[in-house]
Protein backbone atom coordinates (compact mmCIF):
# COMPACT_ATOMS: atom_id res chain seq x y z
CA UNK A 1 0.00 0.00 0.00
CA UNK A 2 1.51 3.81 -0.98
CA UNK A 3 2.41 5.23 2.08
CA UNK A 4 0.15 8.13 3.01
CA UNK A 5 2.95 10.01 4.89
CA UNK A 6 4.92 9.97 1.96
CA UNK A 7 1.83 11.68 0.15
CA UNK A 8 1.31 14.31 2.78
CA UNK A 9 4.90 14.93 2.86
CA UNK A 10 5.21 15.40 -0.67
CA UNK A 11 3.34 18.63 -0.82
CA UNK A 12 5.38 20.28 1.53
CA UNK A 13 7.38 22.02 -1.15
CA UNK A 14 3.87 23.07 -3.13
CA UNK A 15 4.08 26.43 -3.98
CA UNK A 16 1.11 27.65 -2.34
CA UNK A 17 -1.50 29.72 -4.54
CA UNK A 18 -4.56 31.34 -3.29
CA UNK A 19 -7.99 32.31 -4.96
CA UNK A 20 -10.57 34.57 -3.90
CA UNK A 21 -13.76 32.21 -2.72
CA UNK A 22 -17.39 33.70 -1.89
CA UNK A 23 -19.48 31.11 0.16
CA UNK A 24 -22.93 30.97 0.73
CA UNK A 25 -23.62 33.65 3.08
CA UNK A 26 -20.33 34.93 3.16
CA UNK A 27 -20.25 38.83 2.85
CA UNK A 28 -16.46 38.84 2.20
CA UNK A 29 -13.82 36.74 0.17
CA UNK A 30 -11.60 34.46 1.55
CA UNK A 31 -8.02 33.41 0.77
CA UNK A 32 -7.06 29.54 0.83
CA UNK A 33 -4.76 26.92 -0.81
CA UNK A 34 -6.28 24.93 -3.74
CA UNK A 35 -3.68 22.19 -3.45
CA UNK A 36 -4.30 21.84 -0.02
CA UNK A 37 -8.22 21.96 -0.31
CA UNK A 38 -7.31 18.63 -2.43
CA UNK A 39 -5.62 16.87 0.05
CA UNK A 40 -6.42 18.09 3.83
CA UNK A 41 -9.82 17.84 5.66
CA UNK A 42 -10.68 14.48 3.87
CA UNK A 43 -13.61 12.62 5.11
CA UNK A 44 -13.11 8.79 5.86
CA UNK A 45 -14.72 8.14 2.40
CA UNK A 46 -12.88 10.56 0.32
CA UNK A 47 -9.57 9.35 2.91
CA UNK A 48 -10.05 5.47 1.83
CA UNK A 49 -10.75 6.14 -2.29
CA UNK A 50 -7.41 7.57 -2.03
CA UNK A 51 -5.69 4.95 -0.37
CA UNK A 52 -6.70 3.05 -2.67
CA UNK A 53 -5.74 4.90 -5.83
CA UNK A 54 -2.63 5.52 -4.20
CA UNK A 55 -1.51 2.01 -3.79
CA UNK A 56 -2.34 1.36 -7.52
CA UNK A 57 -0.82 4.64 -8.48
CA UNK A 58 2.33 4.81 -6.64
CA UNK A 59 3.45 8.25 -7.94
CA UNK A 60 6.62 9.76 -6.66
CA UNK A 61 6.75 12.90 -4.90
CA UNK A 62 7.78 14.69 -7.71
CA UNK A 63 4.51 13.03 -9.49
CA UNK A 64 2.26 13.96 -6.93
CA UNK A 65 3.92 17.29 -6.24
CA UNK A 66 3.68 18.23 -10.06
CA UNK A 67 0.33 16.34 -10.60
CA UNK A 68 -1.71 17.78 -7.60
CA UNK A 69 -0.53 21.70 -8.82
CA UNK A 70 -1.50 21.01 -11.94
CA UNK A 71 -4.43 20.37 -11.10
CA UNK A 72 -5.09 23.29 -8.86
CA UNK A 73 -4.39 25.80 -11.45
CA UNK A 74 -6.18 24.42 -14.28
CA UNK A 75 -9.71 24.14 -15.08
CA UNK A 76 -10.92 21.13 -14.64
CA UNK A 77 -13.90 19.74 -16.76
CA UNK A 78 -16.32 16.61 -16.17
CA UNK A 79 -17.20 16.00 -19.41
CA UNK A 80 -20.48 14.79 -18.35
CA UNK A 81 -21.30 13.58 -14.41
CA UNK A 82 -22.98 14.64 -11.51
CA UNK A 83 -22.40 16.62 -8.96
CA UNK A 84 -22.28 15.70 -5.32
CA UNK A 85 -25.09 13.95 -4.13
CA UNK A 86 -27.50 13.80 -0.59
CA UNK A 87 -28.58 10.96 1.21
CA UNK A 88 -32.42 10.39 1.46
CA UNK A 89 -34.15 11.93 4.61
CA UNK A 90 -35.17 7.67 5.36
CA UNK A 91 -37.69 8.69 7.93
CA UNK A 92 -39.62 10.74 5.74
CA UNK A 93 -39.30 8.82 2.55
CA UNK A 94 -40.64 5.58 4.75
CA UNK A 95 -43.52 7.71 5.44
CA UNK A 96 -44.50 9.02 2.33
CA UNK A 97 -44.11 5.11 1.69
CA UNK A 98 -46.50 3.79 4.17
CA UNK A 99 -49.05 6.62 3.43
CA UNK A 100 -49.54 4.98 -0.08
CA UNK A 101 -47.39 6.93 -2.75
CA UNK A 102 -47.14 5.57 -5.78
CA UNK A 103 -43.76 3.80 -7.30
CA UNK A 104 -43.71 7.16 -9.40
CA UNK A 105 -43.72 9.41 -6.87
CA UNK A 106 -41.12 7.56 -4.62
CA UNK A 107 -39.20 7.49 -7.76
CA UNK A 108 -39.51 11.34 -7.74
CA UNK A 109 -38.95 11.40 -4.01
CA UNK A 110 -35.75 9.84 -3.87
CA UNK A 111 -34.41 12.02 -6.65
CA UNK A 112 -35.33 15.23 -4.91
CA UNK A 113 -33.98 14.52 -1.90
CA UNK A 114 -30.72 13.20 -3.27
CA UNK A 115 -30.08 16.40 -5.80
CA UNK A 116 -31.36 19.09 -3.82
CA UNK A 117 -31.03 18.22 -0.19
CA UNK A 118 -27.80 19.31 0.45
CA UNK A 119 -29.15 23.04 0.34
CA UNK A 120 -31.65 22.87 3.51
CA UNK A 121 -29.48 20.27 5.63
CA UNK A 122 -25.87 21.69 6.89
CA UNK A 123 -24.86 18.21 7.14
CA UNK A 124 -25.73 16.93 3.90
CA UNK A 125 -24.12 20.38 2.60
CA UNK A 126 -20.94 20.12 4.34
CA UNK A 127 -20.38 17.13 2.90
CA UNK A 128 -21.24 18.39 -0.20
CA UNK A 129 -18.93 21.41 -0.35
CA UNK A 130 -15.69 19.49 1.00
CA UNK A 131 -16.87 16.53 -1.90
CA UNK A 132 -16.21 19.66 -4.32
CA UNK A 133 -13.28 20.86 -2.65
CA UNK A 134 -11.77 17.56 -2.65
CA UNK A 135 -12.34 16.88 -6.12
CA UNK A 136 -10.70 19.90 -7.33
CA UNK A 137 -13.02 20.33 -10.34
CA UNK A 138 -14.49 23.50 -11.84
CA UNK A 139 -17.29 22.24 -13.49
CA UNK A 140 -19.60 19.34 -14.62
CA UNK A 141 -21.27 18.65 -17.13
CA UNK A 142 -24.39 18.01 -15.57
CA UNK A 143 -26.70 15.43 -15.93
CA UNK A 144 -29.75 17.17 -16.00
CA UNK A 145 -32.90 15.24 -17.89
CA UNK A 146 -33.78 11.76 -17.14
CA UNK A 147 -33.29 9.72 -19.93
CA UNK A 148 -36.13 9.93 -22.07
CA UNK A 149 -37.97 12.48 -25.02
CA UNK A 150 -40.74 13.32 -23.35
CA UNK A 151 -40.20 17.23 -22.41
CA UNK A 152 -41.99 16.61 -18.94
CA UNK A 153 -39.73 13.78 -17.89
CA UNK A 154 -36.90 15.54 -18.90
CA UNK A 155 -37.49 18.58 -17.09
CA UNK A 156 -37.54 17.23 -13.89
CA UNK A 157 -33.46 16.87 -12.87
CA UNK A 158 -33.41 20.20 -14.73
CA UNK A 159 -35.68 22.28 -12.41
CA UNK A 160 -33.94 20.09 -9.47
CA UNK A 161 -30.52 21.53 -10.64
CA UNK A 162 -31.78 25.02 -11.63
CA UNK A 163 -33.27 24.91 -7.69
CA UNK A 164 -30.10 23.89 -5.95
CA UNK A 165 -27.89 26.46 -8.32
CA UNK A 166 -30.19 29.17 -7.62
CA UNK A 167 -29.54 28.98 -3.76
CA UNK A 168 -26.29 28.13 -3.42
CA UNK A 169 -24.91 30.33 -6.99
CA UNK A 170 -22.38 31.30 -3.91
CA UNK A 171 -20.49 27.83 -4.21
CA UNK A 172 -22.14 26.38 -7.36
CA UNK A 173 -23.46 27.92 -9.70
CA UNK A 174 -25.66 27.47 -13.46
CA UNK A 175 -22.46 28.11 -16.44
CA UNK A 176 -25.21 29.29 -19.58
CA UNK A 177 -21.57 30.22 -21.57
CA UNK A 178 -17.76 29.11 -21.63
CA UNK A 179 -16.87 32.64 -19.55
CA UNK A 180 -18.94 31.55 -16.53
CA UNK A 181 -16.61 28.79 -16.27
CA UNK A 182 -13.39 30.96 -16.39
CA UNK A 183 -15.18 33.35 -13.95
CA UNK A 184 -16.02 30.42 -11.70
CA UNK A 185 -12.16 29.24 -11.46
CA UNK A 186 -10.92 32.71 -10.95
CA UNK A 187 -13.13 33.17 -8.15
CA UNK A 188 -12.76 30.20 -6.31
CA UNK A 189 -15.82 28.66 -6.81
CA UNK A 190 -18.16 25.79 -8.98
CA UNK A 191 -20.15 25.63 -11.68
CA UNK A 192 -22.23 23.47 -13.73
CA UNK A 193 -23.25 23.30 -17.59
CA UNK A 194 -26.49 21.35 -18.16
CA UNK A 195 -26.90 18.22 -20.28
CA UNK A 196 -30.29 16.85 -21.07
CA UNK A 197 -30.35 12.44 -21.28
CA UNK A 198 -32.89 12.79 -24.40
CA UNK A 199 -33.83 14.99 -27.55
CA UNK A 200 -37.41 16.52 -25.88
CA UNK A 201 -39.68 15.68 -28.31
CA UNK A 202 -43.54 16.10 -28.42
CA UNK A 203 -44.59 13.17 -30.40
CA UNK A 204 -47.02 14.81 -31.89
CA UNK A 205 -45.45 14.15 -35.38
CA UNK A 206 -47.12 17.59 -37.19
CA UNK A 207 -44.14 18.33 -38.93
CA UNK A 208 -40.05 18.22 -38.46
CA UNK A 209 -39.67 21.99 -37.21
CA UNK A 210 -42.64 21.23 -35.10
CA UNK A 211 -41.32 17.96 -33.31
CA UNK A 212 -38.34 19.74 -32.87
CA UNK A 213 -39.16 23.26 -31.25
CA UNK A 214 -38.73 22.10 -27.91
CA UNK A 215 -34.75 21.82 -28.36
CA UNK A 216 -34.65 25.88 -28.68
CA UNK A 217 -36.70 25.69 -25.40
CA UNK A 218 -34.55 23.64 -23.73
CA UNK A 219 -31.57 25.27 -24.74
CA UNK A 220 -33.48 28.63 -23.40
CA UNK A 221 -33.55 26.62 -20.31
CA UNK A 222 -29.41 26.13 -20.01
CA UNK A 223 -29.33 22.47 -21.68
CA UNK A 224 -25.89 22.56 -23.75
CA UNK A 225 -26.04 19.11 -24.71
CA UNK A 226 -28.18 16.16 -25.47
CA UNK A 227 -28.34 12.54 -26.22
CA UNK A 228 -29.29 11.65 -29.21
CA UNK A 229 -30.36 8.12 -28.05
CA UNK A 230 -30.10 6.26 -24.86
CA UNK A 231 -29.60 1.92 -24.92
CA UNK A 232 -32.73 1.36 -26.92
CA UNK A 233 -33.61 2.83 -30.78
CA UNK A 234 -36.15 5.85 -30.63
CA UNK A 235 -36.90 8.02 -33.56
CA UNK A 236 -33.46 9.53 -34.16
CA UNK A 237 -31.54 6.30 -34.28
CA UNK A 238 -30.68 2.86 -32.59
CA UNK A 239 -29.44 3.02 -29.05
CA UNK A 240 -26.48 1.13 -27.46
CA UNK A 241 -27.99 -1.35 -26.31
CA UNK A 242 -29.78 -2.35 -29.57
CA UNK A 243 -28.45 -5.64 -31.19
CA UNK A 244 -28.92 -4.03 -34.57
CA UNK A 245 -26.96 -1.12 -35.85
CA UNK A 246 -29.47 0.90 -38.62
CA UNK A 247 -27.72 4.05 -37.97
CA UNK A 248 -29.22 7.76 -38.06
CA UNK A 249 -32.94 8.33 -39.18
CA UNK A 250 -34.15 10.54 -41.74
CA UNK A 251 -35.31 12.31 -38.59
CA UNK A 252 -32.07 12.12 -36.52
CA UNK A 253 -30.28 14.19 -39.46
CA UNK A 254 -33.04 17.23 -39.11
CA UNK A 255 -32.72 16.81 -35.20
CA UNK A 256 -28.98 16.88 -35.47
CA UNK A 257 -29.20 19.93 -37.90
CA UNK A 258 -31.58 21.83 -35.71
CA UNK A 259 -28.99 21.11 -32.78
CA UNK A 260 -25.94 23.16 -34.85
CA UNK A 261 -28.42 25.78 -35.42
CA UNK A 262 -29.37 26.48 -31.78
CA UNK A 263 -25.56 25.68 -30.19
CA UNK A 264 -26.57 22.05 -28.28
CA UNK A 265 -23.42 19.76 -28.76
CA UNK A 266 -24.97 16.38 -30.25
CA UNK A 267 -23.92 13.22 -27.44
CA UNK A 268 -23.38 10.19 -28.93
CA UNK A 269 -22.37 8.34 -25.63
CA UNK A 270 -25.23 5.78 -25.70
CA UNK A 271 -26.04 5.51 -29.09
CA UNK A 272 -25.09 2.33 -31.74
CA UNK A 273 -22.19 2.54 -33.83
CA UNK A 274 -23.38 3.66 -36.76
CA UNK A 275 -25.82 5.92 -35.24
CA UNK A 276 -22.47 7.45 -33.47
CA UNK A 277 -20.94 7.81 -37.17
CA UNK A 278 -23.56 9.11 -38.54
CA UNK A 279 -24.12 11.34 -36.27
CA UNK A 280 -20.58 13.04 -36.42
CA UNK A 281 -20.61 12.73 -40.47
CA UNK A 282 -24.09 14.52 -40.49
CA UNK A 283 -23.04 17.30 -38.10
CA UNK A 284 -21.67 20.95 -39.12
CA UNK A 285 -20.88 21.16 -35.39
CA UNK A 286 -18.87 18.79 -32.83
CA UNK A 287 -20.35 15.76 -32.02
CA UNK A 288 -18.60 14.04 -28.78
CA UNK A 289 -19.05 10.68 -26.75
CA UNK A 290 -19.27 12.10 -23.32
CA UNK A 291 -18.85 9.24 -21.41
CA UNK A 292 -17.41 6.38 -22.99
CA UNK A 293 -14.17 3.99 -23.82
CA UNK A 294 -12.27 2.65 -26.20
CA UNK A 295 -13.57 -0.90 -28.17
CA UNK A 296 -10.16 -1.31 -28.98
CA UNK A 297 -8.90 -1.80 -26.02
CA UNK A 298 -12.07 -3.32 -24.41
CA UNK A 299 -14.73 -4.39 -26.90
CA UNK A 300 -18.43 -3.26 -24.77
CA UNK A 301 -21.36 -1.78 -26.20
CA UNK A 302 -20.76 1.14 -24.89
CA UNK A 303 -17.40 1.56 -25.66
CA UNK A 304 -16.41 3.23 -29.49
CA UNK A 305 -14.54 1.61 -32.20
CA UNK A 306 -11.49 3.49 -33.91
CA UNK A 307 -13.36 4.42 -37.01
CA UNK A 308 -16.22 6.05 -34.84
CA UNK A 309 -13.64 7.71 -32.41
CA UNK A 310 -11.76 9.06 -36.00
CA UNK A 311 -15.31 10.70 -37.06
CA UNK A 312 -16.22 12.08 -33.79
CA UNK A 313 -12.57 13.73 -33.56
CA UNK A 314 -12.52 14.90 -37.11
CA UNK A 315 -16.24 16.50 -36.36
CA UNK A 316 -14.11 18.99 -33.93
CA UNK A 317 -15.02 16.78 -31.13
CA UNK A 318 -13.62 14.33 -28.51
CA UNK A 319 -14.58 11.03 -26.60
CA UNK A 320 -14.66 11.32 -22.68
CA UNK A 321 -13.21 8.51 -20.75
CA UNK A 322 -15.79 7.11 -18.18
CA UNK A 323 -15.18 5.57 -14.61
CA UNK A 324 -17.36 2.98 -14.72
CA UNK A 325 -15.43 -0.36 -14.53
CA UNK A 326 -17.30 -2.52 -16.63
CA UNK A 327 -17.17 -0.36 -19.94
CA UNK A 328 -12.75 0.02 -18.59
CA UNK A 329 -12.26 -4.11 -18.78
CA UNK A 330 -8.98 -5.06 -17.87
CA UNK A 331 -8.52 -4.12 -14.03
CA UNK A 332 -11.33 -1.92 -14.37
CA UNK A 333 -9.32 0.63 -12.10
CA UNK A 334 -7.74 4.05 -12.22
CA UNK A 335 -4.94 2.32 -14.48
CA UNK A 336 -7.26 0.92 -17.17
CA UNK A 337 -9.11 4.52 -17.16
CA UNK A 338 -5.37 5.96 -17.91
CA UNK A 339 -4.99 3.66 -20.48
CA UNK A 340 -7.64 4.45 -22.23
CA UNK A 341 -7.19 8.06 -22.40
CA UNK A 342 -3.18 7.22 -23.29
CA UNK A 343 -4.57 4.88 -25.97
CA UNK A 344 -6.84 8.07 -27.74
CA UNK A 345 -3.58 10.46 -27.07
CA UNK A 346 -1.47 8.10 -28.87
CA UNK A 347 -4.11 7.31 -31.74
CA UNK A 348 -5.58 10.24 -32.40
CA UNK A 349 -3.69 13.55 -30.74
CA UNK A 350 -4.76 15.48 -27.36
CA UNK A 351 -7.40 17.23 -28.74
CA UNK A 352 -9.44 14.07 -28.83
CA UNK A 353 -10.17 13.07 -25.28
CA UNK A 354 -11.21 14.39 -21.98
CA UNK A 355 -12.50 12.97 -18.64
CA UNK A 356 -16.56 11.66 -18.76
CA UNK A 357 -16.85 10.46 -14.80
CA UNK A 358 -20.28 9.30 -15.66
CA UNK A 359 -20.14 8.87 -11.24
CA UNK A 360 -20.67 10.76 -8.19
CA UNK A 361 -19.89 10.87 -5.11
CA UNK A 362 -23.14 9.61 -2.77
CA UNK A 363 -23.08 11.25 1.42
CA UNK A 364 -21.46 8.87 3.77
CA UNK A 365 -25.09 8.48 5.46
CA UNK A 366 -26.71 7.20 2.35
CA UNK A 367 -26.83 3.54 3.86
CA UNK A 368 -27.71 4.10 6.93
CA UNK A 369 -30.79 6.33 5.65
CA UNK A 370 -31.65 3.47 3.14
CA UNK A 371 -32.13 1.34 5.77
CA UNK A 372 -34.95 3.43 7.19
CA UNK A 373 -37.17 2.48 4.18
CA UNK A 374 -38.98 -0.55 4.04
CA UNK A 375 -38.34 -2.97 1.07
CA UNK A 376 -40.68 -3.16 -1.72
CA UNK A 377 -41.85 -5.53 -3.83
CA UNK A 378 -40.16 -6.54 -6.81
CA UNK A 379 -40.37 -4.65 -9.63
CA UNK A 380 -40.06 -4.87 -13.21
CA UNK A 381 -36.98 -4.02 -15.03
CA UNK A 382 -37.07 -0.20 -16.84
CA UNK A 383 -36.99 -0.05 -20.55
CA UNK A 384 -34.01 1.69 -20.79
CA UNK A 385 -31.95 -0.14 -18.50
CA UNK A 386 -32.68 -3.32 -20.57
CA UNK A 387 -28.70 -4.01 -21.57
CA UNK A 388 -27.01 -6.45 -23.35
CA UNK A 389 -25.43 -8.48 -20.30
CA UNK A 390 -22.04 -8.79 -19.56
CA UNK A 391 -19.95 -10.99 -17.52
CA UNK A 392 -17.33 -8.68 -16.35
CA UNK A 393 -17.00 -8.90 -12.01
CA UNK A 394 -16.83 -5.58 -10.30
CA UNK A 395 -15.38 -5.05 -7.02
CA UNK A 396 -15.65 -2.69 -4.36
CA UNK A 397 -11.74 -1.28 -4.64
CA UNK A 398 -12.22 -0.91 -8.98
CA UNK A 399 -14.90 1.37 -7.80
CA UNK A 400 -13.39 3.14 -4.69
CA UNK A 401 -9.60 3.50 -7.22
CA UNK A 402 -12.14 5.84 -9.95
CA UNK A 403 -14.48 7.37 -7.16
CA UNK A 404 -15.27 11.17 -8.23
CA UNK A 405 -13.16 12.93 -5.79
CA UNK A 406 -10.17 10.67 -6.76
CA UNK A 407 -10.22 13.41 -9.93
CA UNK A 408 -6.74 14.92 -8.89
CA UNK A 409 -5.17 11.71 -8.95
CA UNK A 410 -6.31 11.03 -12.88
CA UNK A 411 -4.39 14.44 -13.00
CA UNK A 412 -1.05 12.74 -11.03
CA UNK A 413 -1.78 9.38 -13.22
CA UNK A 414 -1.62 11.43 -16.26
CA UNK A 415 1.70 12.85 -15.27
CA UNK A 416 3.53 9.72 -14.41
CA UNK A 417 2.56 8.67 -18.31
CA UNK A 418 5.05 11.22 -19.47
CA UNK A 419 2.64 13.66 -20.85
CA UNK A 420 3.42 17.32 -20.93
CA UNK A 421 1.31 20.47 -18.74
CA UNK A 422 0.02 21.76 -21.97
CA UNK A 423 -1.41 17.84 -22.80
CA UNK A 424 -2.75 17.37 -19.63
CA UNK A 425 -4.91 20.51 -19.51
CA UNK A 426 -6.46 19.79 -22.61
CA UNK A 427 -7.83 16.54 -21.53
CA UNK A 428 -9.11 17.21 -17.71
CA UNK A 429 -11.25 20.04 -18.99
CA UNK A 430 -9.75 22.45 -22.42
CA UNK A 431 -10.99 19.88 -24.88
CA UNK A 432 -14.39 20.36 -23.31
CA UNK A 433 -14.12 24.30 -23.35
CA UNK A 434 -12.81 24.57 -27.00
CA UNK A 435 -16.15 22.57 -27.82
CA UNK A 436 -18.55 24.39 -26.20
CA UNK A 437 -16.77 27.82 -27.55
CA UNK A 438 -16.62 26.26 -31.21
CA UNK A 439 -20.27 25.36 -30.54
CA UNK A 440 -21.71 28.73 -30.09
CA UNK A 441 -19.40 30.00 -32.61
CA UNK A 442 -21.49 32.93 -34.43
CA UNK A 443 -24.84 32.46 -32.48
Amino acid sequence: MFDRRQFIGSLAGTAALTVSSRLVGAAESVTRDPVSDLTTRLNPKIDKSREVALGLLKPSAAELERGLKLHAESIVFDAYGFGPRAAIDGAEFAAQAEAGASVEELKDLREEMTMTRFVTDPVEQQEFRDAWRASGVTCVFNNAGEEGQDPLRLIKRLARHTYATDLMRGFVSKAAVPSDVTTAKQEGRHCYYFTGNGVPLAQQWLSVEDELRYVRIFHQLGIRMMHLTYQRRNMIGDGCGEKSNAGLSDFGHSAIAEMNRVGVIPDCAHSGWQTSLEAAQSSSRPVVASHSTCETLYSHFRSKPDNVIKAIVDSGGYIGMCCIPRYLGGDGNINALLDHIDYVIKKFGPDAVAIGTDVSYTSQASVAEQAKVPKRSRQREEFRMLWPKDNFKTTAAMNESVAWTNWPLYTVGLVQRGHSDEVIRKVIGGNVMRVLEQSMESR
